[in-house]
């Protein structure tokens, strides 16, 4: 019976791991501690105080964190608009996440966004020689075969 019970039991960190990457997975889904208490198997305050002691901050804020991490990279490399790209990734008001990218960020995503200039597509120099060569060539062929 002793294996038995090693075989099913998981430490409560593995269950927090897995709500840990069901928030990095789906940020931009509508989820909330709830969602995140229920994917590790515990109650929602239970779950808030084990996931702050394992990962130092409370499920809300990690939530938050990597839904602005990716909203930052999103005004770094596109132009979409601040409410789509705030609408993308999963918060619902423009308002709250102007003000919390001002707190994490230090300036508005207008500001940050102007940080960056605009991104220019690398082309890799082999498809620009290959598009670039002329598409009916004469090289040789105008030029009669001299033999000896």
């Amino acid at each position: 019976m002793a294996g038995h019970r090693d075989i099913a039991f998981l430490p409560p960190a593995r269950h927090l791991l897995r709500a840990r990457d069901l928030a990095d997975a789906r940020y931009f889904e509508p989820l909330d501690v709830a969602h995140l208490a229920r994917a590790a198997g515990l109650s929602r305050a239970h779950f808030s105080r084990e996931f702050r002691r394992a990962f130092g901050e409370s499920p809300h804020q990690y939530l938050l964190t990597r839904r602005l991490e990716r909203a930052a990279a999103l005004l770094r490399t596109t132009d979409r608009s601040v409410a789509d790209i705030c609408f993308s990734v999963g918060l619902r008001s423009v308002g709250s996440f102007t003000s919390s990218f001002g707190r994490m960020f230090g300036v508005s995503p207008m500001a940050y966004r102007a940080r960056y200039p605009a991104a220019i597509a690398q082309v890799p120099a082999c498809l620009v020689r290959a598009y670039s060569r002329p598409k009916n060539r004469t090289f040789r062929e105008d030029s009669p075969l001299v033999r000896d």
